[in-house]
C-alpha cells in the first residue's frame, strides 16, 4: 500500500477541520442573530444588553447573561431581573438546540408564552417567574421538554388549566406554578412525575379533589396546594409519601377526618391544614417521627386532640388550633416542649388552669415562646409572675377567659402586644407594666381594675398605639399626661367612673392629629391582632389588619365642663364617643375640621346652643347621635348629613328643627310678615275712616244749610280741626287695594243709611 506523503496528510487534516468549523460558525451566527433580532423587538431592556450586537458576534460567549458550552454554543441564557419590557413573540427558540437553562424571571414581559418554546428540547431549567403581565395558557408543547428538571412559572398572569402533557416531564424534580390563577382540576397525569421532590400549586383557582395518583410521587419532600378551591377528603395515598417534610393544604374546602397514617413520614416537619372543613380527632401519629415542628389547624372543626399527640413531641415549635371545637384540658395536650415558639388555642373550648400536676406553670420553661394566644376559652386561676420573664414573648392574648387575681408580672422589651381583656382581674393599674417599654397594644378592658389611671403611662410606654381600659372601675380625673402619647391612635376609657374635665392639650397627640394608614403588626403572617371596641354604635371585634382605626371613646363616665376645642385638631379621628357624661356648653365651632370622622356620639349630655355650621363639612360621617341634650336652632344640611335620615339622632333637643325633624319657622320673616299685616290693617281702617268721614261730612254739610246757620258754623269749625289730622294720615299711605275698597264701600253704604235715618228724625 502506498503511503501518504506527510505534507498531503497535513493538508487533508486541514480540510477536515475546515469542514467541521464552518457549520459551527454558521450555528453561532444564527444564535447571535436570534438574540439581536429579539432584543430589537423589545420596548426596553437593561443597559447591560448593550453588548448584544452582530458586530460583536465573535464574542458571543461574553455577552451579558450568556454562558456557552465547550463547543461555543449558548447553553445558559439568564436574564433574571434585566428590565425586559416586551414579548417573546420574536424570539426564535429553534435557534438554540443546545440551550439547557432559560431564566427570564422578574421582568416586564407581556403577551403569551409561545408554543414554539417546545423546540428547546435540550432544556433542563425553565424559569419565567414573576412576569405578572404574561397572559394566556401554559402551552401543551411544554410536554416536549423531556429533559426538564426545573419548571418555574410562578407569579404569572396565566389562566386556563394545567395541561395533561405535564405528565410527560418525567425528569422533573421541581414544579412551581404558584399564583398563576390556573383553573380546572389537577390532572391525573401528575402522578407520573415520580422524580418530583418539590410541588407548589398554591394560590390558584384549582377545583375538584386531590388525585389518588399523588401517592406515586414517593420522593416528594414539599407539597403545597394551599389557597385553591379543592374539596373532598384527603387521599389516603399520601401515607406512601414517606419522605414528605412539608404538607401545606390551607385555605381550601377539604373536609372529613384526617386518616391516622398521616404521620408515616419520619421526616414530617410542617403540617398546615388551616381554614378547611376537617373534623374529628386530630391524628395522633403526626409526632411519631419526632421531627414535627409546625402544626397549623386553625379554623376547622376538629373536636379533640389525643392526650399523647404532642406529649412527647419535643421538637414542636409552632402549634395553632385557633377556632375549632376542641374540648380538652390544656395541660393534657402538652408535655416538655423546650423549643415551643407559637402556641395558639383561641376558641377551642379549653378549660383548666396554667398549672401542671405539680402546681407549676408549665409555660414558664418555654424560653423560645414568642406567641401565646389562649383567648376565648374557659381557663381560670391566676397568672404567675414567671410569664413576664419569658424573654422571647412578643404577643400574648389571654382575653375572654376566667382568669382572676392581680396581674403580678412585668415584661421584657420584646413584648409588643398584651391582651388581658374580659377576665376577672382586679387591683390597681398593674405597676409591673411600667417596664413594658415596647408595648404597642395594651388591652385591660372588661375587668375589675380600680383606682386612678397613673400619670406615668405615656412616659413609660412611649410606643403605645392602642390603649383600652374600658369597663373597669377606674375613677378620678383623666391625667393630662395621657394626651402626651405621640403614637397613640386609639384611646378607650369608656364605662368607668372618671370625673372632672377632659384635658385640653393635644399638641403632642400626633397619632390622632395625622391621618393613619392600615396597621401591620410586627408578627408577620399572624393576622390575629384584634381589639374589641364600640365602632359605629355597635360593639365589635376589630382586626387591625383590615384598615386604620383611629378613635377616642370616653363615654359612660362622669366627665363634666365643656368639650375642649383642642379636640378639633385631631384630624386623623375616625370615631369620637363622648356620650353619657355630664358635659356642658356648646359643640366646638370647628368640629367640621374632622373630615375623616365616620362616627360621632355626643348624646345624653347637657350640651346647649346650636349645631355649628361647620357640621356640614363632615363628609365622611355615617353614624351620628346628638340626642338627649339641650341643643336648639336649625340642623345644618349637606349631602352627607342628608344620608342620615333617622330623626332619633336629634330627638330630645326641644329647640332643634329642620330635616329630618320638622321644618323651622323663620323668625325674621315671621316678624316682617306680622308688621306688614298690621300696617295693612291700619291703612285699611284709615281709608275706611276717610271715606266714611267724607260721606258723613257731605250730608252734614248740606243738612246745616238746610236747617240752621248755627249748625253750619259749628260744622265748619269741626272740619277745620279734622283736616289737619286727615292730611297727615294721607301722606303715609299711597293706595287702597281693591278688596279693601270693597270693604270700605260696604262700610260707607251703612254710614249713608245711618245718616238718612238721622236726617229723617231731624
Amino acid at each position: 500500500m502506498k503511503l501518504i506523503h506527510p505534507i498531503g496528510l497535513l493538508l487533508l487534516s486541514c480540510i477536515f477541520l475546515l469542514c467541521a468549523v464552518v457549520p459551527v460558525r454558521a450555528d453561532l451566527r444564527r444564535e447571535a442573530e436570534a438574540l439581536v433580532n429579539w432584543k430589537a423587538s423589545l420596548a426596553s431592556a437593561d443597559e447591560s444588553l448593550g453588548s448584544w450586537s452582530l458586530a460583536n458576534s465573535t464574542n458571543l460567549c461574553r455577552w451579558s447573561g450568556i454562558r456557552c458550552d465547550s463547543a461555543g454554543h449558548i447553553a445558559k441564557l439568564n436574564l433574571w431581573n434585566a428590565s425586559l419590557n416586551g414579548t417573546l413573540d420574536q424570539l426564535d427558540f429553534s435557534a438554540f438546540p443546545h440551550l439547557k437553562e432559560l431564566s427570564f424571571g422578574h421582568n416586564g414581559l407581556h403577551g403569551t408564552i409561545p408554543a414554539r418554546i417546545g423546540n428547546l428540547t435540550s432544556l433542563v431549567v425553565l424559569q419565567i417567574a414573576d412576569n405578572p403581565y404574561l397572559r394566556g395558557a401554559i402551552p401543551r408543547s411544554i410536554g416536549q421538554l423531556k429533559h426538564l428538571a426545573l419548571l418555574n412559572l410562578a407569579f404569572l398572569g396565566l389562566d386556563g388549566t394545567l395541561p395533561e402533557e405535564v405528565g410527560n416531564l418525567t425528569s422533573l424534580e421541581e414544579l412551581s406554578l404558584n399564583s398563576v390563577t390556573l383553573t380546572g382540576s389537577i390532572p391525573l397525569t401528575i402522578g407520573m412525575l415520580v422524580k418530583l421532590d418539590f410541588l407548589d400549586l398554591s394560590g390558584n383557582n384549582l377545583t375538584g379533589t386531590i388525585p389518588l395518583e399523588i401517592g406515586n410521587m414517593t420522593e416528594l419532600l414539599h407539597m403545597d396546594f394551599s389557597w385553591n378551591y379543592l374539596e373532598g377528603q384527603l387521599p389516603t395515598t399520601i401515607k406512601y409519601l414517606t419522605e414528605l417534610q412539608f404538607l401545606v393544604l390551607s385555605g381550601n374546602q377539604l373536609g372529613g377526618h384526617i386518616f391516622a397514617e398521616l404521620g408515616n413520614s419520619s421526616l414530617l416537619d410542617t403540617i398546615n391544614v388551616a381554614k378547611n372543613n376537617f373534623s374529628g380527632l386530630f391524628p395522633s401519629s403526626v409526632c411519631v417521627g419526632g421531627a414535627l415542628r409546625t402544626v397549623s389547624a386553625r379554623y376547622n372543626g376538629f373536636t379533640g386532640i389525643h392526650q399523647q399527640t404532642f406529649q412527647n413531641c419535643t421538637t414542636l415549635q409552632d402549634v395553632d388550633f385557633t377556632a375549632n371545637n376542641i374540648v380538652a384540658e390544656l395541660r393534657d395536650c402538652f408535655g416538655e416542649h423546650p423549643e415551643l415558639a407559637i402556641m395558639a388555642f383561641r376558641q377551642n373550648q379549653l378549660y383548666g388552669s396554667l398549672l401542671n400536676d405539680q402546681g407549676e406553670v408549665f409555660l414558664c420553661n418555654l424560653t423560645y415562646l414568642s406567641l401565646l394566644d389562649l383567648s376565648n376559652n374557659d381557663l381560670n386561676g391566676g397568672l404567675h409572675e414567671c410569664i413576664g420573664d419569658l424573654p422571647s414573648l412578643i404577643f400574648m392574648d389571654l382575653s375572654r377567659n376566667s382568669f382572676s387575681g392581680v396581674v403580678p408580672f412585668s415584661c421584657h422589651d420584646s413584648l409588643y402586644y398584651l391582651h388581658l381583656a374580659n377576665n376577672h382581674f382586679r387591683g390597681t393599674f398593674p405597676l409591673g407594666l411600667k417596664k413594658c417599654k415596647s408595648l404597642i397594644t395594651l388591652d385591660l378592658g372588661g375587668n375589675h381594675f380600680s383606682g386612678t389611671i397613673p400619670s406615668w403611662v405615656s412616659m413609660s410606654l412611649p410606643t403605645l398605639k392602642f390603649l383600652l381600659l374600658s369597663s373597669n372601675i377606674f375613677d378620678g380625673n383623666i391625667p393630662y399626661q395621657i394626651f402626651q402619647f405621640r403614637q397613640l391612635q386609639l384611646l378607650d376609657l369608656s364605662k368607668n367612673r372618671l370625673t372632672g374635665p377632659i384635658p385640653d392639650n393635644f399638641t403632642n397627640f400626633t397619632g390622632m392629629i395625622q391621618e393613619q394608614e392600615t396597621i401591620h403588626t410586627r408578627f408577620g403572617e399572624f393576622d390575629r391582632e384584634e381589639i374589641e371596641i364600640v365602632w359605629k354604635n355597635a360593639g365589635r371585634v376589630y382586626n387591625l389588619w383590615k384598615g386604620p382605626v383611629v378613635g377616642m371613646d370616653l363615654s359612660d363616665n362622669y366627665l363634666s365642663q365643656e368639650i375642649p376645642n383642642g379636640l378639633t385638631a385631631l384630624l386623623g379621628l375616625r370615631y369620637l364617643n363622648l356620650s353619657r357624661n355630664q358635659l356642658l356648653g356648646s359643640i366646638p365651632k370647628d368640629i367640621g375640621n374632622l373630615v375623616l370622622l365616620e362616627s360621632l356620639d355626643l348624646s345624653q349630655n347637657q350640651l346647649s346652643g346650636g349645631i355649628p355650621p361647620s357640621f356640614a363639612a363632615l363628609k365622611s360621617i355615617t353614624v351620628l347621635n346628638l340626642s338627649y341634650n339641650g341643643l336648639s336652632g336649625r340642623i345644618p344640611t349637606s349631602s352627607q348629613l342628608q344620608t342620615i335620615e333617622d330623626p332619633s339622632v336629634y330627638t330630645h333637643n326641644s329647640g332643634l328643627c329642620g330635616s329630618p325633624l320638622e321644618d323651622c319657622v323663620d323668625s325674621s320673616t315671621s316678624t316682617q310678615n306680622d308688621a306688614s299685616q298690621a300696617e295693612d290693617r291700619e291703612a285699611l281702617w284709615v281709608y275706611c275712616f276717610v271715606a266714611a268721614g267724607f260721606i258723613l261730612g257731605f250730608w252734614l254739610y248740606w243738612g246745616m244749610f238746610m236747617f240752621s246757620g248755627t249748625w253750619r258754623c259749628a260744622f265748619h269749625q269741626y272740619v277745620d280741626n279734622m283736616q289737619g289730622k286727615v292730611t297727615k294720615k294721607m301722606h303715609s299711605f299711597k293706595s287702597c287695594l281693591r278688596g279693601r275698597l270693597s270693604a270700605c264701600l260696604f262700610g260707607l253704604q251703612l254710614n249713608e243709611k245711618q245718616l238718612e235715618l238721622v236726617g229723617s228724625e231731624k
